[in-house]
């Protein structure tokens, strides 16, 4: 199946939103640089990756830059303007904000984030290349019942509806940075090491507009119960924890979920996903349209 765009056909390597699910061998490599070039991952942190598809790091910002990002976030997300915006995202019974996009275009403070060597090097060095910001957020996970991310593997979303063609794509949440200790409690970020070899195209098509129930609650590009039994049994289970400033780089395809949060104690964190120069959008492979460039960006402009 090839996808076509006014200017370029460009074959399709991961079917997915089909009558039924298919498992693909993953056809990229997980980290694209060479071994030898210089950068702020070591060499056994990126054979990690490789093998385990995410890197875990302690520290990667300092409390003093925690208590910043943590000030503007809450003010976005207190601010009567940004509620009303298309880029926030409620939850649908609470109504209180599950998520804010394109953080980076929306303030400055985010911005510094993505341009630091510390998290923007990382990306680089990983993907082989220049990169650009295919997506930002912050994800915010209030105490009492904020509602988690079902099962799913980014990069199925991000070529099934956004067109990136190849697995080269990370991202920092942060690739997750927490803003907030993330106890194994309060909905914290879960993954099976080693899924990212294989690629799970999901059965169903995309409905217009998909985005909008998405957002809230996935549906479409989920996998099936069995499929996940399967991978679990295979992979296991990893559940993050780490105190704020820790970061979590993991790859596109990694198969990764959070439960709800039904704690006193929130859960807050910026997730940046950086994508190769490279590896630039292509129309949709499996969906009517094109999501917003808030959520799959059309600008390829370089992180400087």
């Amino acid at each position: 199946m090839t996808t076509t765009t006014t200017t370029t056909h460009v074959t399709d390597l991961y079917p997915t939103r089909g009558a039924t699910e298919v498992a693909t061998p993953r056809q990229d490599p997980v980290v694209w640089g060479s071994p030898d070039t210089p950068g702020p991952v070591s060499t056994g942190d990126l054979q990690a990756l490789e093998r385990d598809g995410f890197l875990a790091v302690d520290q990667l910002i300092g409390p003093d830059e925690v208590g910043e990002y943590r000030r503007e976030l809450e003010r976005l997300t207190t601010d009567p303007a940004i509620r009303a915006d298309e880029r926030s995202i409620v939850e649908p019974q609470s109504k209180e904000i599950r998520s804010v996009f394109e953080v980076h275009k929306i303030s400055e403070v985010f911005a510094k984030l993505v341009r630091d060597e510390r998290v923007v090097g990382r990306a680089r060095q990983i993907l082989g290349s220049d990169v650009y910001v295919h997506q930002s957020r912050i994800n915010v996970k209030p105490g009492f019942g904020a509602s988690g991310f079902y099962w799913h593997s980014d990069f199925e979303t991000w070529h099934a509806e956004d067109g990136l063609p190849n697995m080269r794509t990370i991202s920092v949440s942060i690739v997750s940075i927490a803003l907030t200790e993330n106890y194994d409690t309060n909905g914290g970020l879960m993954i099976m090491p080693g899924s990212h070899k294989t690629f799970l195209g999901c059965a169903g098509a995309t409905p217009k507009d998909n985005y909008k129930k998405s957002l809230q609650m996935q549906d479409a590009g989920t996998p099936s119960d069995e499929a996940l039994t399967k991978m679990a049994s295979e992979y296991g289970i990893r559940l993050f924890t780490g105190k704020a400033g820790s970061a979590t780089w993991f790859d596109c395809n990694a198969m990764h979920g959070s439960g709800d949060n039904i704690t006193p104690f929130p859960r807050s964190n910026v997730f940046i996903v950086f994508n190769s120069v490279e590896n630039t959008a292509v129309e949709p492979f499996a969906a009517p349209v094109r999501r917003p460039e808030f959520i799959g960006a059309r600008d390829f402009t370089p992180v400087r």
